[in-house]
């Protein structure tokens, strides 16, 4: 049976990934029969778990995973799994990994307290261990996420976003949350200075190249290869960097009628039309190359810190982030 990158990257640190699921599923416990049903329904959505193997790869990075680094990963992947059942409520999104999103199954009301309920879980955990830094750190990160989707809200509406906006966009929205969990990670292993700010730079670094790489796959392959639905995020009228990049390459008025095709409606002609405009005026090639800029400072940052298996696997997650199809 071959192996999946994530699995071999996360090899050194798998006794510490079964400790976390673990950890994960009983945090989410509740008295209340309604809770642990959607509980049991979200965990078996098996994501990538990206996240708390950066924390717990952060930390082992850092000098080693303590029982605060379980505590910071289980922190993070329930603020993460909140944001995400409320993000299927504001999409009004119907399935999420295969499955049935939380407000289609429970309706949107139970869904919205469902996502209260996992955050403040994870507050609460947070606040028993004392562990402040991290709230500290969150709260910072859940005030930029919030920050970063409203700006887009406004921006898409108005299909003016250059790109400076662009990418403060998805460092608040997407970045943030993959630096706070290579910060924690570090803060939860060493009190130096410089191990921290590595990290947590790291973190910045690849959440930047992760989502430039997700929005390349709205113009790339096809629904079953890449496992998203080509073209997404024109029908939703989101302009992202392979966009941003094509409309600056024609006049304004060419640029006009490309705002207009994205505003007047989701066909499917228009946006086959979009996708061969952004082809043409190599919008890809432009994000593919922001992407593994990116990817380099990321890998750069890593030279500070002593070899190990977990930098290896650091590396190898920089390399699956840039190459990932889904």
């Amino acid at each position: 049976m071959i192996k999946s990158p994530l699995s071999q990257i996360s090899h050194p640190i798998k006794e510490e990934l079964e400790r976390f699921e673990d950890l994960f599923k009983r945090s989410m416990k509740s008295n209340v029969g309604l809770v642990d049903l959607i509980a049991r329904y979200i965990i078996r959505q098996k994501g990538k778990k990206i996240r708390p193997l950066l924390v717990l790869l952060s930390a082992k990075l850092s000098g080693g995973v303590s029982e605060r680094t379980y505590r910071g990963a289980v922190l993070v992947e329930l603020l993460h799994t909140a944001t995400l059942i409320h993000d299927d409520v504001v999409d009004n999104a119907d399935k999420r990994r295969g499955f049935w999103s939380i407000n289609k199954v429970f309706k949107n009301k139970i869904a919205v307290l469902m996502g209260d309920y996992l955050l403040s879980k994870g507050l609460m955990i947070a606040v028993e261990g004392k562990d402040f830094d991290f709230l500290e750190v969150m709260t910072n990160t859940v005030k930029r996420m919030s920050e970063g989707e409203l700006l887009q809200i406004r921006k898409t509406r108005k299909l003016d976003i250059d790109e400076e906006t662009y990418f403060k966009i998805i460092a608040d929205k997407t970045a943030s949350l993959l630096e706070t969990c290579c910060e924690i990670g570090a803060l939860s292993a060493t009190s130096n200075p410089d191990y921290i700010l590595g990290m947590r730079k790291f973190g910045e670094y690849i959440g930047m190249s992760f989502q430039i790489r997700d929005d390349i796959l709205d113009y790339e392959g096809s629904l079953s290869t890449i496992g998203k639905p080509v073209g997404g995020d024109i029908k939703e009228k989101k302009i992202t960097l392979p966009l941003i990049y094509s409309l600056n390459q024609v006049s304004k008025s060419e640029a006009a009628e490309i705002k207009k095709m994205i505003k007047n409606g989701k066909k499917e002609e228009s946006v086959n039309e979009i996708i061969d405009f952004v082809r043409a005026h190599k919008g890809i090639d432009y994000a593919i190359q922001t992407a593994s800029e990116y990817s380099s400072k990321a890998k750069e940052i890593l030279k500070g810190f002593p070899e190990s298996q977990s930098k290896l696997a650091l590396e190898a997650l920089v390399d699956f982030i840039i190459d990932r199809k889904n």
